[in-house]
């Protein structure tokens, strides 16, 4: 039986996802890193200073679980926690010289990985995927916010 066009494409995408996170994190721990880890180095190469709360909200993490991979980034001298002038209680996140390089070498197997899943791929399927996915990252985004329920500053 064939599934309606619109499961498909849903379905595709889900294992699609899962597919990629596990060779991406294949390719991580050739490096000596996790997926997760190179994600909060790169995060932080592109916004340095972020307190942990704010890493943790963008990058979608319970704090819990990004405290303990902030606690194995530095425990390998990659990250470096600061105290926040503006509030005692919170750390500022920096990468040390080495989070930089790891990071730096990481992006050319960021582009190794896209060449070759994407290589045969023509420019305008990719221009089209890109804008496909757009829209449904968007309709997830309003969907989800409107789902939200409302904060305690908001009700009535």
């Amino acid at each position: 039986m064939k599934r309606p066009l619109r499961r498909e494409l849903v379905f595709q995408l889900v294992e699609t996802s899962r597919l990629l996170r596990t060779y991406v994190e294949q390719r991580a721990r050739q490096h000596g890193t996790t997926r997760a880890q190179w994600g909060v180095m790169s995060r932080l190469r592109r916004q340095e200073g972020l307190n942990q709360a704010a890493l943790a909200e963008q990058m979608d993490l319970q704090p819990i679980s990004l405290a303990r991979l902030l606690d194995r980034l530095q425990s390998q001298n990659l990250i470096e926690r600061r105290e926040d002038p503006a509030d005692r209680r919170a750390y500022r996140l920096f990468l040390t010289p080495e989070g930089r390089a790891l990071v730096d070498d990481l992006d050319s197997v960021r582009g190794e990985i896209a060449h070759e899943i994407l290589g045969e791929a023509e420019e305008e399927a990719l221009l089209s995927a890109i804008g496909t996915l757009s829209m449904i990252r968007e309709q997830i985004r309003t969907r989800s916010e409107d789902k939200a329920p409302a904060s305690a500053g908001n009700a009535a």
